[in-house]
């Protein structure tokens, strides 16, 4: 007879895994609701934020083909010395999904003021982040600086076409938010306040971010929230679903190129190759519709994909868009 210590156990869920796993049953059976669908700007989906600080440069930049998405660093007011003090850049998971939120409420809204609330832990709830946890590394204190990095930075979108200097360039510079006020405290989250924090979009950047934004599901978004880099996976591969999808025909892409447009900031692609594919297993978990194929080499996105927020019926089958 076996002796009962030599069984094999199962190592309990992680917190991480109870939330893909939760989010996974909601999303497997019930369709996104309005309140539960989110979106981001296309070309915020080729060329992503950074995911570690940059430090102390004068700009930031990422590269998607001929597509060049670059980033200043804001300045604000030190109310004690009247000196303009270097904010920095946003980097990391908050400020993609401030950007979710603020494109998603300004599709909404068809207006480029969003009211941010009279409550910081409501609308810290509504990131999916956590109002109770406290400390220098607070939720709150964390939003709180990334919303005034990301707020007052300025973006750059550049086309180029030819080389040697001969053909032509675009390019779209644009404030992202150059009007705003808070009266939150991120001491104390709790506190309703009675003028509410807002914010008014750049022009330039309103029209930009509500021009064709790509739709996605907020559940997986919040189920995500960890990784930068699963949250940009997760965007690209449902724009790439509904090309695909759109067309008929398969989406590629290769390691190298994924990794210029994703993840500049790992210097060893074998390094980039084993995270996205760590990323991709939890992504897989929360988008029931992707259908990859077998390619290798890169990432080949099928024509039977579905779009992250695809109508399905009232039994929760997929249903041709």
């Amino acid at each position: 007879m076996a002796d009962e210590t030599d069984e094999k156990t199962t190592p309990p869920l992680t917190r991480q895994q109870r939330r893909l796993l939760d989010a996974a049953a909601l999303i497997w059976e019930d369709a996104a609701t309005p309140k539960e669908a989110a979106y981001m700007a296309r070309e915020l989906v080729q060329c992503s934020l950074p995911h570690r600080n940059p430090g102390d440069t004068p700009i930031w930049s990422r590269k998607n083909g001929n597509l060049v998405f670059s980033i200043q660093p804001g300045y604000k007011l030190d109310p004690v010395t009247g000196k303009h003090l270097y904010i920095g850049y946003p980097y990391g998971t908050i400020p993609r999904l401030l950007l979710y939120w603020m494109i998603t409420e300004a599709a909404r809204t068809k207006s480029p003021r969003l009211k941010l609330g009279h409550s910081l832990r409501a609308f810290m709830l509504e990131l999916g982040l956590d109002p109770n946890r406290g400390g220098e590394r607070s939720d709150a204190r964390r939003l709180r600086e990334q919303m005034e990095r990301l707020f007052r930075s300025k973006f750059s979108f550049e086309r180029i076409h030819g080389m040697g200097g001969k053909g032509e360039s675009a390019w779209l510079d644009m404030q992202v938010a150059p009007r705003g006020k808070f009266w939150w405290n991120e001491q104390d989250p709790e506190e309703a306040l009675l003028w509410g924090s807002w914010i008014e979009l750049g022009a330039d950047f309103y029209k930009a971010i509500t021009a064709a934004p790509v739709p996605i599901d907020m559940r997986a978004l919040k189920a995500l929230k960890k990784s930068p880099l699963a949250l940009d996976l997760y965007a690209w591969l449902a724009y790439e679903a509904f090309r695909a999808h759109k067309s008929e025909k398969p989406r590629f892409e290769t390691w190298d190129q994924l990794h210029v447009h994703l993840g500049g900031e790992y210097a060893h692609p074998q390094h980039f190759r084993a995270k996205v594919k760590a990323a991709l297993a939890k992504i897989r978990v929360v988008y029931p519709g992707l259908k990859l194929g077998r390619r290798q080499g890169g990432i080949e996105v099928l024509p039977e994909s579905f779009p992250a927020l695809a109508p399905r019926t009232l039994d929760g089958e997929w249903t041709t868009l």
